[in-house]
């Protein structure tokens, strides 16, 4: 490394940050003024409310609008370099494009690197402590979000051959009507239960069910029995049984893995949100080393415009990588579109801008 690449890597991490500051405080204040009659309603203090809300708000902020924080860092202060003359200056020394370029992708890597790190493991962290805040003052009584008190229609897989399922469940007092239970041998039925009640025991961490039939069956004979109650393990608790829109922003990226491979086994629908979640936070910190070599050829060539120019194809290209982004993402959770594909669309697609920018770009 010598003092050019020092240079432009502390030109970049500045600006970064000045960026971030700037884009978080319009997110901060936009949102504040949206939230305030609902902040005021929660009777919290500025200080809980800091706290309890925006310690985990902002770090979410920051994770969606990383790429573009990079990017306009980027396009910012290498245009300014261009419009001094200091590109051209560069380059008078001896050094070549592609060793001038090479700086601009171990910054790209370095920042991508500290977000798939914060991805995976700091962001869920700040999205708990943000979507807790939101169940318990900002959302009350909407059952499409969060914790919900009444849900109903529940049938899962929990393991391969047994099926259960209950019409009503209460996740306050933790409690189900009409219970069963399936167990199959091949494609017949060895083995039943049915009740009128299920109830979740937090202290032995068990289901009791009330009002039993059990019914053992096998190719000869059928066997009934009644019982006023029984204990019995599945392999769920209370919290899978509600739909919480916050799940996949809560989990750490080996939770997230381990929970959607629970929920295949017990044949759960629609997990494709979760799926393209997983591979988004490897495909964005990608994204972060692409976009970083984008905005430096762009912004790397001096032009009559200055850096205005620069900025407003920055602009433009961020906003056609932001759509993408979206409309992969919704014909994935909506469609039929693979997970993987829906997450790493935008890459594919700015793989081959880059490599055409790069083959036109004066040298």
């Amino acid at each position: 490394m010598k003092k050019l690449d020092w240079y432009i890597l502390r030109q970049f991490v500045v600006t970064f940050i000045f960026c971030m500051m700037l884009f978080t405080v319009i997110a901060v204040a936009v949102d504040s003024s949206e939230k305030t009659d609902d902040f005021v309603k929660s009777g919290l203090s500025t200080w809980e409310i800091l706290k309890q809300y925006y310690a985990g708000f902002i770090p979410n902020i920051w994770g969606i609008l990383y790429p573009l924080f990079v990017f306009i860092a980027v396009i910012f202060f290498t245009s300014r370099m261009a419009s001094r003359s200091e590109v051209i200056a560069i380059y008078a020394t001896g050094i070549t494009y592609n060793r001038w370029l090479a700086t601009y992708v171990v910054g790209g890597l370095f920042f991508g690197i500290v977000l798939w790190f914060a991805a995976r493991y700091g962001i869920p962290k700040a999205n708990e402590i943000r979507s807790k805040f939101e169940t318990t003052y900002l959302e009350k009584g909407d059952a499409s979000k969060g914790e919900t008190n009444y849900s109903a229609a529940h049938y899962k897989r929990t393991d391969l051959n047994t099926y259960v399922g209950m019409r009503y469940f209460d996740t306050s007092t933790k409690i189900g009507t009409s219970f069963f239970l399936n167990r199959l041998k091949g494609d017949r039925l060895v083995y039943n239960v049915r009740s009128d009640n299920i109830r979740w025991d937090a202290k032995k961490k068990i289901w009791k069910l009330t009002n039993v039939t059990v019914r053992d069956l096998d190719s000869s004979r059928e066997q009934i029995r009644q019982m006023d109650s029984m204990a019995i393990n599945l392999n769920f608790t209370p919290d899978d049984l509600h739909k919480d829109s916050y799940l996949k922003d809560k989990l750490s990226t080996p939770a997230l893995v381990k929970n959607i491979q629970m929920e295949e086994l017990r044949g759960t629908e629609g997990l494709n949100t979760l799926r393209v979640e997983r591979y988004r936070r490897t495909a964005t910190p990608v994204s972060v080393l692409l976009l970083t070599i984008i905005g430096a050829i762009i912004a790397g060539r001096k032009t009559r415009g200055g850096s205005g120019v620069h900025l407003a194809i920055g602009i433009v290209t961020a906003a056609i990588f932001i759509i993408l982004d979206r409309f992969s993402t919704v014909f994935s959770t909506k469609g039929n579109l693979p997970p993987f594909i829906a997450a790493w669309i935008p890459n594919f697609i700015f793989i081959f801008v880059a490599i055409y920018l790069y083959k036109k770009a004066p040298k």
